[in-house]
């Protein structure tokens, strides 16, 4: 072992023995002479074994094969101390090779060796015999024997001896015993505290290292923590830190002072006696990369508890982070980044980062080439701007928008996951959304909502959430393929991804495009599986799976068998019927692929003209243009041939041949002209729904007998319209011959374009009808908190009565 400083030869503390020698010329010779009853010839026979082990494994090994282990073993524990002594020097030697270490776990020899520890012995018998246990507790077999032989006691004995040489195996071999929890406990329980201390003066830095390495392995433990403190052991090492001297010893050193700064406790204790003063004078002393590396991750460690960063806020501690965040050394610039992420926890640090230019400087850290720096600096920002406008903007300000986009790219996770939540932390700033969404925020989200990674997940719904409030944003995000992958992760079983995925569908289904395509993928089903299942969330799933239905009323109206008069039907509305459980729900675009089929067909309400739309909005707007009886019917009635015809004449291209969203549905577009022009100028609004029910009854057939009912010819009516149409999507206005069902839904279309208000409610065997609120009487009449009373809407038998609901005639028009 060289020492710190150069002296002149010393002579050794060890015990002067004449040199023997052993006539012989092969070491097999000596290996015999091991089995010699005279005590003079094994005497000579360790000395020349261990001669010939000294100059090399091979020998070590040749002495193996040749049976020397055995008797060695033997001989470590003969009365004659001599031979004793040579016997251990031999064996000492041979056991550092690997080879001879796997023979002796034949032999039960660890008992004799750790017998041979105690103070009695001589101090070459020490060295040898630590030696020996230093070798073997390398090994994890050994290590358990070791410690089961209750060496420790004597070990942690011999860390104080005179001579060097057993201090530095002894203490190796506690070293390799501690790295098993048991052995650390039980070095403190044994005392072993101050001894390692003392250690720490030792002229030799192999001795101050494995000191130093051993207490970074107990000082893990609370209660070793506590008596080290007590022992000075933590101003022990701020006395090394500054020490240049020992500058080799600062980074070991630093990894103990992380263990004491580990607990709230420790730290006020350490705090108390100016510990931190000292570490944060220390951190910015020029030093080494590694040592200034080392003191910042100090800092973060005691940045874990809120106490402790309270404690270094009032130390000033921002200011030194800031000032290391420009050093050259990316490992400090990366150990800097993570304390700051930890002292933002500390709302006051947010502040005080921000106030002294911090943010800046970690920004520009963004475009650095280093995975692990800019890792680093993504999770600052992310801490820096959780619940902190004025920091968001900050970061906006420095151009991070731009910069944090890019790196939603990068192939680090937690550099991703990092940069998703920054991106949602600012996004809440109108201006700032704007900015990021220009940069393509929403193409850049695609790829991580295809993670693995649970952190990635959570951090980038949470961000698809809050930008996709934007239509832009999310006719993106459907562009560039983003709907399939966020619809998957409604099958995740981890609460927060789940979460996060019914935050950002809701938010998403805000308008019917983006909602009819979660639907196509399948998300209305995966909604309804999770709202049945105990032990997935509910609440949050049922907010996803409304706002699924709100912004696609045909499929909410196939799921729910209901309309509420909020509900307005818009072109492309179309009705298919109810749905089964469990089955998906085809978009309209998909029906229209289908081959003509026997099931019943898919009524569509379709796109209104400009043409037609405009013009009526002019005869609305010119009363006296038009004239209508007190019924709210022309004077001169539309004929059903006439209608028939023009009808024929109007839809020369079946849907078949025609996309369906480019279906122009003329007879459609009259009536809702005629009610424009016919039901809006009524002043009474009962008689606005009496007059639009007669003019749905008139378009579908006219009125039909309960009795005769059977006789009505609908089936085959539709039956011909699908044929004819070479489709099973039926345009509502080709629709002659209708029944309840048929009627309802026209009549709610017509109404909800008009501006009144009715439901639509679907029962049993397709059976429907419109529901509206009416106060009987004159409303001029009424209080304020009069309410009003709901009656179905007759379409069939009598159009135009208003039937209170829960009235048997209610009953029986909508019951088979």
């Amino acid at each position: 072992m060289g020492k710190r400083t150069k002296k002149e030869s010393e002579t050794s503390g060890k015990e002067m023995v004449e040199p023997l020698s052993v006539q012989s010329k092969t070491p097999a010779t000596a290996v015999l002479l091991l089995n010699s009853p005279e005590e003079d010839i094994l005497v000579k026979a360790c000395e020349a074994i261990h001669t010939f082990a000294e100059t090399g494994d091979e020998n070590k090994v040749s002495l193996l094969g040749l049976g020397a282990l055995e008797p060695l073993c033997q001989l470590i524990a003969h009365n004659n101390k001599l031979v004793r002594r040579n016997a251990f020097m031999a064996l000492g030697t041979m056991v550092t090779n690997g080879d001879v270490k796997s023979a002796l776990k034949k032999r039960d020899i660890l008992p004799s060796i750790i017998e041979k520890l105690s103070l009695e012995e001589e101090t070459v018998v020490h060295e040898f015999a630590t030696l020996c246990l230093a070798s073997l507790s390398m090994d994890f077999g050994y290590k358990v024997q070791i410690f089961e032989n209750q060496a420790l006691p004597p070990l942690i004995q011999l860390l104080s001896s005179s001579d060097p040489d057993v201090e530095k195996n002894s203490l190796e071999t506690i070293f390799n015993l501690v790295q098993d929890y048991p052995s650390r406990l039980a070095v403190h329980e044994l005392g072993g505290i101050p001894p390692l201390l003392g250690l720490l003066k030792s002229e030799f830095p192999v001795i101050q290292h494995l000191a130093l390495k051993t207490l970074q392995n107990i000082t893990t433990n609370k209660d070793t923590r506590n008596t080290f403190r007590e022992e000075q052991g933590f101003e022990k090492l701020i006395d090394i830190l500054n020490n240049t001297d020992f500058s080799d010893l600062h980074a070991e050193a630093l990894l103990v002072v992380v263990n004491c700064l580990s607990d709230s406790e420790s730290v006020h204790l350490i705090h108390k006696g100016g510990g931190l003063t000292k570490l944060m004078e220390f951190v910015l002393t020029p030093s080494m990369p590694e040592i200034q590396s080392g003191t910042v991750k100090c800092i973060t460690m005691v940045a874990r508890s809120c106490e402790s960063r309270k404690l270094l806020h009032e130390q000033d501690v921002e200011k030194v982070l800031v000032e290391l965040l420009s050093v050259a050394d990316v490992g400090v610039k990366t150990s800097t980044c993570q304390a700051v992420a930890a002292m933002s926890f500390h709302l006051a640090s947010k502040d005080s980062f921000r106030e002294l230019g911090g943010i800046p400087a970690v920004v520009e850290l963004l475009s650095n080439e280093s995975l692990e720096l800019r890792e680093a600096a993504t999770h600052a920002l992310s801490n820096l701007t959780h619940s902190n406008q004025l920091n968001a903007f900050a970061v906006y300000e420095a151009g991070g928008a731009d910069i944090l986009v890019q790196q939603l790219y990068g192939s680090c996770p937690k550099t991703v996951a990092n940069s998703a939540a920054t991106l949602h932390n600012m996004a809440g700033q109108e201006s700032i959304r704007c900015s990021i969404l220009s940069h393509g925020a929403i193409q850049a989200l695609v790829e991580p909502l295809k993670s693995t990674d649970t952190q990635v997940l959570i951090n980038t719904t949470l961000c698809l959430a809050t930008l996709a409030c934007d239509g832009e944003a999310r006719a993106e995000l459907q562009k560039d393929g983003g709907l399939e992958p966020l619809v998957n992760l409604l099958h995740s079983h981890h609460k927060e991804v789940l979460h996060n995925a019914c935050l950002a569908v809701n938010v998403c289904a805000s308008d019917e495009p983006t909602a009819v395509e979660m639907c196509k993928f399948g998300a209305l089903e995966i909604l309804q599986e999770i709202s049945q299942s105990v032990n997935r969330g509910k609440g949050f799933s049922t907010l996803a799976m409304n706002s699924l239905l709100n912004s696609n009323l045909s499929v909410k109206y196939s799921v729910t068998d209901h309309l509420a008069s909020t509900d307005i039907i818009t072109s492309g509305f179309y009705d298919a019927g109810r749905a089964h459980s469990g089955q998906r729900i085809l978009a309209l675009e998909e029906l229209c692929k289908q081959p003509v089929n026997q099931h019943r067909p898919i009524i569509v309400v379709s796109t209104v003209s400009e043409e037609i739309t405009n013009e009526a909005e002019e005869r609305q707007s010119n009363p006296s243009q038009t004239d209508t009886s007190s019924k709210g019917e022309r004077k001169t009635p539309r004929k059903k041939k006439e209608e028939d015809k023009h009808k024929d004449e109007v839809w020369p291209d079946s849907p078949a041949e025609k996309p369906w969203n480019k279906m122009d549905d003329v007879s459609l577009q009259l009536l809702v002209k005629e009610a424009k022009e016919f039901i809006l100028p009524l002043n009474d609004e009962q008689e606005q729904y009496a007059a639009l029910a007669r003019m749905v009854s008139d378009a579908m057939g006219g009125p039909v007998e309960m009795e005769k009912l059977h006789e009505f010819q609908w089936v085959l009516h539709l039956s011909e319209l699908k044929i004819q149409l070479q489709s099973n999507v039926v345009p509502i206005g080709l629709i002659t011959e209708g029944i309840y069902g048929h009627r309802a839904l026209l009549f709610k279309s017509l109404a909800d374009y008009i501006g009144l208000s009715c439901s639509l409610v679907r029962g049993e065997y397709n059976r429907a009808w419109n529901e509206v609120l009416l106060f009987s009487g004159d409303p001029s009449n009424y209080q304020h908190s009069s309410q009003p009373c709901r009656y179905i809407v007759d379409l069939m038998h009598q159009p135009g009565s208003l039937l209170a609901v829960n009235t048997a005639a209610a009953v029986q028009y909508y019951s088979i």
